[in-house]
């Protein structure tokens, strides 16, 4: 090794704390970002576990984005267990929070933080739940607070879009197995493969303005709303698909949401309706991301049942989906 090299080196770097270790503008901001009042990082297995590990608070008076668990699958047609899908995503710690793409840390972009779980009257009625979702995001909508959010089944997001859209109907990315656009169900109408139907109908959601990506399986026959409303359906192809849903959702708002079972039960088992043949985490990301710069009011990921899987992967794969999700809410507007 050349000698002068390795003086220059041990000069700058020798007795160099992880917090002072750069000169580049971007990383030192996302070194203070990630840095305790005390000079140093919290912990990721201590304390009480949050979202992402944002801090705790039990009101959103000024806050930018609050991040909701919905534990509620009164809606599931096959295995229940998304009810547990917050808690399980809370305890996984060390995502983020630096996001190597946006180079920022989302949480010090915004005053984001976890508001804890949707209240329900009855664990046993969905109709209720389903109206206790309602409201409780009305409030967040009345008060400029976008929400992030975990399920729970996909039929929460029905609530949430006619919080959200009621002033104006919202466009949809939609990453799923599943369009979830069904009719009504064993005589219900109120299910986690309808959500999105409802949602058209009640006009809280533009069909022209969605885009339903990764759909497959065996229940393609339940999905002819989706064509008939206008609303875009595609599998796969990622650069072709981000190309797409960029120009499908255009320049005004529009609402995220993602269903883990979208991905291959590869790498999401822990889920109600698994379908093989889906997206690989390394595609569902990058289709994320490419959403940078566009105008996100809202974002979701449901339908992780944990225990249907041991090793925690569905968990693990949608906490991450969570922070993508928040980074293009924070650091993916300034595209």
């Amino acid at each position: 090794m050349d000698p002068e090299k390795l003086k220059r080196l041990r000069d700058r770097y020798t007795d160099r704390g992880v917090f002072d270790d750069t000169t580049d503008p971007a990383l030192v901001r996302a070194a203070r970002d990630v840095q305790s009042p005390d000079g140093k990082r919290a912990l990721p297995y201590s304390g009480v576990p949050t979202f992402l590990g944002l801090p705790y608070a039990d009101s959103v008076a000024g806050l930018d984005i609050a991040a909701v668990g919905v534990p509620m699958d009164l809606g599931v047609s096959n295995r229940s267990g998304a009810r547990f899908g917050p808690r399980a995503v809370r305890t996984i710690e060390r995502i983020g929070p630096y996001h190597p793409t946006f180079k920022g840390v989302p949480k010090g972009h915004a005053r984001a933080a976890d508001i804890g779980d949707v209240p329900f009257r009855s664990r046993y009625s969905l109709e209720q739940s389903l109206e206790d979702i309602e409201r409780f995001y009305s409030t967040l909508k009345a008060q400029g607070v976008r929400p992030l959010s975990v399920g729970g089944d996909h039929s929460i997001t029905y609530p949430i879009l006619k919080a959200l859209g009621r002033d104006a109907p919202l466009g949809l990315v939609h990453i799923d197995a599943h369009c979830d656009t069904m009719g009504a169900y064993d005589g219900s109408k109120f299910h986690h493969g309808g959500p999105f139907r409802l949602a058209v109908l009640d006009g809280v959601l533009d069909p022209e303005r969605t885009i339903q990506i990764g759909i497959r399986g065996s229940s393609n026959m339940f999905w002819e709303f989706s064509h008939v409303s206008g609303m875009t359906v595609m599998a796969m192809g990622i650069p072709a698909v981000i190309e797409k849903a960029r120009a499908v959702v255009g320049d005004r708002p529009f609402y995220v949401s993602v269903d883990v079972d979208g991905f291959d039960p590869a790498y999401a088992p822990g889920t109600g309706t698994p379908e093989a043949g889906g997206l690989e985490a390394r595609e569902g990301l990058a289709l994320l991301r490419g959403l940078q710069g566009l105008e996100i009011a809202g974002a979701d990921v449901v339908e992780v049942a944990p225990q249907y899987d041991p090793t925690t992967n569905t968990s693990q794969l949608a906490a991450q989906i969570l922070f993508e999700e928040f980074a293009l809410m924070t650091l993916g507007v300034d595209a």
